[in-house]
Formats: C-alpha cells, structure tokens, sequence
C-alpha cells in the first residue's frame, strides 16, 4: 500500500492537514456519486457542485451509510452530528479530485496510452485491452469514463502491478485536454477521428482537433 492510498497522504497532497484518528485510513475508493459508494469505510467522497447536482447535499445520507471521509468546498458547514468525520476543505472539490489523480499518476513509470478523438475511443480501448492483455497486466479505463471526473477516477486505479494503462479522455469544451493531460500523462497516443461531436462549443474543426491533441504535446 502506498502512502497516497491513505487519508494521510491524500491529505498532503492536497495540503490539508489530517487528524491523527484518520491518518492510516485505506482509501480504496474515490467516489463522486453517492448511488455507487460501494466500501464506505473505505471511502473518499468529493462533493462535486454540478449544473443539476451539488455533491454537498448527499453528505449526510453517506454519513448514513459509513462514509466518514469527505472532500468539500471551503465554506462548507458541517452539522453537529457528523462531528467524527474528516472533512479536507479546498476551493474546488473537482480540481482536488484531479490533483490526486495526478498525484497517483506520477508514481508509475510504465507505458500508458491515451486515446482520444470524436468517437470510437472506448471500442479502440477495449480491443487493444483484448489484444494485448496476454501480454501484459493492463489497467483501463472502465466504461466510458472519459471527463473531466472520469479520467481521474480511472487513473485512481494505476497499481503496482500492472504493467500498461490504456486510458481514454473525451472533451467538450476548450481548455478541456490540457487539464486531462496533466492528469494521464501518456506516453503513447492513439487519435481515432475528428467528427461533429460537440462542434457548437469549437470555433471551428481546426480549433477542436488543436484542443484533442493536447493530450499528445508530450509523448
């Protein structure tokens, strides 16, 4: 287990200090939506402020459940009764959540190929993860995730002992990528196409593809 994967380092990272009580806490799970907290316990909740949901809100019903680990903005007031949970205040729970992906991210040093492009990234993901997993221990992204939330919950799941990461990163406004690639880092890049996707929020098809290769500015 390394120091990140506890409350202690996680803390550090974001330069906040820790309770004695909750220093060697394992953090298995870094969670962003209260339906899918699966080890409470084990369990770092980022509460998200979103256009239809702020993450704030289910704080206590997660409390409910055993979550006693939470990520909030500054001013949030905690009630009295979740008196016992550790709350690490920052100015945007979103950015915490991708500077400790970053963090995990920085502590690997094996091959990690980012995939990008208007469609077709989680297909071209899952078939070199069928290609090449005899081959090698590969993390992946699960599912679509993609995002700005996504790409660090999936690079969450670099360990050890896996020896290749396939991750895919997908955007929708401009200034998306740079904040992703600071996060995943690949090191091979894979660019499947350049469609309409998202064209409304791009001045143009050039800017877009501008946009999606800055995932590629440092393999």
């Amino acid at each position: 287990m390394g120091e990140l994967e506890t409350l202690r380092g996680i803390a550090a990272v974001l330069e906040v200090s820790c309770p004695f009580e909750f220093q060697d806490v394992f953090i298995r799970e870094l969670a962003i939506d209260s339906r899918k907290v699966v080890m409470s316990a084990q369990s770092l909740f980022f509460a998200i402020s979103g256009d239809r949901h702020d993450g704030h809100n289910f704080i206590e019903p997660l409390y409910e459940k055993g979550v006693r680990a939470f990520v909030v903005n500054n001013d949030y007031a905690a009630s009295d009764k979740l008196d016992d949970a550790f709350f690490i205040r920052v100015e945007n729970p979103l950015v915490a959540l991708q500077t400790v992906a970053a963090a995990k991210r920085a502590q690997f040093n094996y091959p990690l190929i980012g995939v990008t492009g208007s469609n077709g990234k989680t297909i071209i993901k899952e078939w070199l993860y069928q290609l090449l997993s005899s081959n090698y221990n590969i993390v992946r992204s699960p599912k679509s995730y993609n995002s700005q939330v996504g790409v660090p919950l999936s690079v969450w799941r670099m360990k050890s002992e896996n020896n290749l990461a396939i991750i895919e990163a997908g955007i929708s406004m401009p200034g998306e990528m740079v904040k992703l690639e600071g996060i995943i880092r690949p090191t091979i890049g894979i660019f499947t196409n350049l469609g309409q996707a998202h064209d409304e929020n791009f001045t143009d098809g050039n800017q877009k593809a501008r946009e999606k290769l800055d995932l590629f500015q440092n393999v």
